[in-house]
């Protein structure tokens, strides 16, 4: 990786095992130069402007029993619950009232979101409000997906999680009968016409720093749209409910190592809309603000309804992240002015593509 002399890197062409020096790099005045690094890349490439997106979680149903989240299937006593069309609508005007670009439509995999039920709300809310939809709703048929991208939705997200298969077979295993690639399925969201988002979770245990490298080489792979990245925080009520001791090669599930993968992902993929994501917030009332100054550009704040934003606490903290009022987007507005940044418009695609 080249650089100037204070190690500054200075461009996006860095070797693996850079990453990995990085990685395990904890000299804070070293670091101070991979965040500011990071950072230039971000303004350069990107721009100045934080995007919005709309969070609305439509529903906390799901097939899937993951060893570490809290609306896993196995999990009894929560109570579950589906949007009604006529409630994601309205949500989706009040995040339009709040002039930001995109509603993220996110649920477990839920099979009574029908391919038909989810076109005509795709189909209501550009018609009645004209915003960027992204969905992100798990596995979900070719079929399904292709049907959504002919509705209008503009954008899935959908994170492969780990690149180690093995470890990600423990943590989020198969429905019984079902192969599935979440490489291949998001190679065919891009033939779609989809701008595609994955991502990953930092500190699984079992997760080794050369995992996380080869999880930043897939990113360069890919080459998606968006990359989401957070801490591995599972739910009390699950499998991995508390964290095994670790060893020596196990990755920390904090807030340092997190802004690291996000830091060398915009290194690496410097147009990619990358999230200060809600997971990682949980770790700090800073930590939003900390990601956007180690690349990040896009924010996403809550507007599920409270009611059922308590029910989709996949980890710990999750529905406490942002005070669900009327007032909590234009207090997140002025954090992102407070730090110089502008509050983007539209519906902020990544600047390098035109669909």
């Amino acid at each position: 990786m080249r650089s100037d002399s204070t190690g500054v890197p200075k461009t996006m062409d860095i070797t693996r095992a850079d990453i990995l020096n990085w990685l395990r790099e904890t000299d804070p005045l070293k670091l101070e130069t991979l965040w500011q690094a990071a950072d230039e890349t971000r303004r350069d490439h990107v721009g100045q402007a934080v995007h919005l997106r709309g969070l609305l979680e439509i529903s906390n149903i799901c097939v899937r029993s993951c060893a570490y989240c809290g609306i896993r299937s196995a999990r009894t006593g929560l109570e579950r619950y589906r949007m009604t069309a006529a409630e994601i609508v309205d949500t989706a005007r009040r995040i339009a009232n709040h002039n930001l670009g995109t509603v993220v439509l996110q649920a477990g995999e839920d099979p009574g979101i029908t391919r038909q039920w989810l076109s005509t709300i795709i189909k209501r809310i550009k018609t009645e409000t004209g915003l960027a939809i992204t969905l992100s709703l798990g596995e979900r048929s070719d079929t399904d997906l292709a049907a959504w991208r002919q509705a209008g939705a503009d954008r899935y997200l959908l994170r492969f999680e780990t690149s180690d298969r093995a470890l990600y077979n423990r943590i989020h295993p198969p429905r019984p009968g079902q192969t599935y690639d979440r490489f291949d399925t998001l190679r065919w969201l891009a033939g779609l016409g989809y701008e595609v988002g994955t991502g990953v979770m930092v500190g699984i245990p079992g997760q080794t720093l050369a995992s996380l490298a080869d999880d930043i080489e897939i990113f360069r792979e890919l080459d998606v749209d968006m990359i989401g990245l957070g801490p591995f925080l599972p739910h009390p009520d699950t499998p991995l409910g508390s964290l095994p001791p670790m060893g020596p090669e196990q990755v920390p599930n904090d807030e340092m190592m997190t802004l690291k993968m996000l830091a060398l992902t915009r290194l690496v993929c410097p147009n990619c809309n990358i999230p200060s994501t809600t997971a990682l917030s949980t770790l700090s009332t800073t930590s939003r603000e900390q990601g956007l100054k180690a690349g990040a550009n896009v924010i996403m704040p809550n507007f599920t309804p409270e009611k059922f934003r308590l029910l989709y606490e996949i980890y710990p903290s999750k529905a406490r992240v942002d005070v669900n009022n009327e007032q909590f987007p234009e207090l997140i507005k002025n954090r992102i002015t407070a730090l110089g940044r502008t509050v983007g418009q539209g519906p902020g695609r990544r600047p390098d593509q035109s669909h």
